[in-house]
């Protein structure tokens, strides 16, 4: 437990919330991180980032999120590898609860990002990264004129559908044995593309490889295998969580935060960022919102300083 308030607490180690501390440090407000997994977010371990500025051969998301968290260290961050259990507005000062103890601050940024839904079936963890994907524009330009597989049900799934449809050979729509959800918006754009194959009726029981994938198997009786390049499993992403909704933090139907042009939500003095708030979704994007909801609780805290 801290002995005097931190002027800002954010909660999440990802591209959003260390630019959201590498901002709030450099201008001299005491910042604590708090990150129970790891450092870099979903962007740690990412096969491939090409688009990201300056990096113009490309780089890896480990390599990436290292420079995030050095720069981030250079100006002083505190980090804590403690997970947040409990967030409280009690107005001035906001509470956050861990489960080692709790820490008051002037200001909170969250920036948890989401959590996909993943199938839990051999091979996902295993090749996640190596042809295991989970966002069609962060990794459709890596498996241009090949073959892919399109895994889930609503709208995510379609999106991403599409989109791979523009540039890859051919496209394998999996919807499950329950098929698509009905009244998805462009479905039947979708399901008539030239290059899409609907496999209905059955449902991905793994994914296997060599050092990338090369095939995945169905539950079916008749051709089980598929021979594909990438797997995108395009399930719907879990909200923000119940921690965050408990404390009072608007939502959408979705589970995003909602938040407004300089990422504030609805309590005073508590900003979002990142891809909790269902923006771009890209690190770039994240990096972006951090250092808005940096800037903005920079603002909110000198003014409680007057």
């Amino acid at each position: 437990m801290s002995e005097e308030p931190y002027d800002v607490i954010i909660v999440g180690g990802g591209p959003a919330g260390l630019t959201a501390a590498m901002y709030t440090a450099r201008h001299g407000l005491k910042t604590l991180l708090f990150e129970s997994k790891q450092l870099g977010g979903r962007a740690w371990g990412r096969h491939r980032v090409e688009n990201y500025p300056g990096f113009p051969e490309g780089t890896t998301g480990t390599e990436l999120m290292e420079r995030f968290i050095a720069q981030t260290e250079r100006f002083g961050v505190e980090f804590r590898a403690e997970t947040v259990i409990g967030l409280t507005d009690t107005g001035d000062a906001k509470m956050v609860l861990t489960r080692g103890g709790f820490y008051t601050a002037r200001a909170v940024v969250v920036a948890t990002g989401i959590q996909r839904k993943t199938l839990s079936i051999p091979g996902e963890m295993e090749y996640k990264g190596r042809g295991v994907c989970y966002c069609a524009i962060c990794d459709g330009p890596l498996f241009v004129d090949k073959v892919v597989a399109v895994v889930g049900q609503g709208k995510e799934a379609v999106e991403d559908g599409l989109r791979l449809a523009e540039t890859s050979a051919k496209v394998y729509a999996i919807p499950g044995s329950k098929g698509y959800n009905e009244n998805v918006e462009h479905l039947d754009e979708f399901l008539g593309h030239e290059k899409v194959e609907v496999i209905e009726g059955a449902d991905l029981v793994s994914i296997d490889g060599g050092d990338f994938v090369t095939h995945v198997n169905l539950d079916r009786e008749s051709s089980s295998r598929l021979d594909v390049d990438g797997v995108f499993l395009a399930l719907e992403h879990a909200g923000t969580s119940d921690i965050m909704k408990e404390a009072g933090i608007e939502t959408d139907e979705g589970g995003c935060i909602m938040v407004d042009k300089n990422q504030r939500t609805n309590l005073e003095g508590v900003f979002a960022a990142g891809d909790c708030v269902c923006g771009g979704m890209q690190v770039v994007t994240a990096a972006g919102d951090g250092g808005k909801a940096a800037l903005a609780t920079l603002r909110y805290v000198r003014s409680l300083k007057k």
